[in-house]
């Protein structure tokens, strides 16, 4: 296969589960740096002949994580993916016909969506319906805000969109799913600590209805079924968490 100057960044911490199946969907890239957060699993060594470079670094945040990375690849343009994400054939092929014109057509970046599985489903709803990110890039022109969680590319220019989206595998089981959101809500509180006031009921039991609610009702998530019931309320307790954890953390209390 021939291999075009794109350099595919991976962020991994313990991800023997995904990590030869992300390295492979981006193998037309002729640099790929697998960034592992000191994985505890066999991760690194089954990557080992699908990248090109390893870089290690304890992790803080994933914005934090990625824009160190950014900067040591050996490329202008960056496709980065997550590891529970995959690069369809479609989506490659899209980028490789696209590769002669990234610097002609005058954008810094694109958007593509994502096609979201979760506990074995698609979801068509429950707000995922038109999940977008930005994840081929210039180096030079785009890096991640500065947040503790969920933060987007700052582009220093116009970003264009692609057509064919991404797959993205956000569920392992249910243990390792809330172990996430209670590891989000611990960041998260940091972000928020600056920009919440008094901790009430307002933000205990109405914001984490509103949340089932939206996700629910508003955003079509019963049209999920079961697996949309259950999105909507983990969302509804992942709001919760986050507040429970700004007050801990506003403690001193762990």
């Amino acid at each position: 296969m021939s291999k075009y100057p794109i350099t595919a960044i991976i962020p991994a911490y313990n991800e023997a589960h995904n990590i030869v199946e992300v390295l492979k969907s981006v193998d037309f890239c002729d640099e790929v740096i697998l960034v592992d957060s000191n994985s505890t699993d066999n991760t690194v060594e089954l990557g080992k002949p699908y990248f090109d470079k390893l870089l290690t670094r304890e992790y803080i945040h994933s914005a934090s994580q990625k824009n160190w990375a950014i900067p040591q690849a050996s490329n202008e343009w960056i496709l980065l993916v997550d590891a529970d994400e995959r690069v369809t054939p479609a989506l490659k092929e899209e980028i490789i016909q696209l590769y002669p014109n990234l610097e002609s057509n005058g954008h810094v970046g694109y958007w593509m969506g994502r096609r979201n599985f979760f506990m074995g489903k698609q979801v068509r709803y429950s707000g995922w319906k038109n999940d977008k990110v930005i994840r081929l890039f210039r180096k030079s022109k785009c890096r991640y805000i500065d947040k503790h969680v969920h933060s987007e590319i700052e582009a220093d220019g116009t970003l264009g969109w692609l057509n064919h989206k991404l797959l993205h595998y956000k569920y392992v089981n249910m243990d390792h799913h809330v172990n996430k959101l209670q590891r989000y809500a611990s960041l998260q509180a940091r972000d928020f600590d600056k920009k919440v006031g008094k901790i009430t009921l307002f933000h205990v039991v109405i914001k984490p209805f509103w949340g089932f609610f939206k996700h629910y009702i508003i955003q079509l998530g019963f049209l999920d079924g079961f697996v949309g019931f259950s999105i909507a309320y983990l969302r509804s307790y992942g709001i919760f968490m986050r507040y429970v954890k700004l007050w801990l953390l506003r403690r001193g209390i762990d």
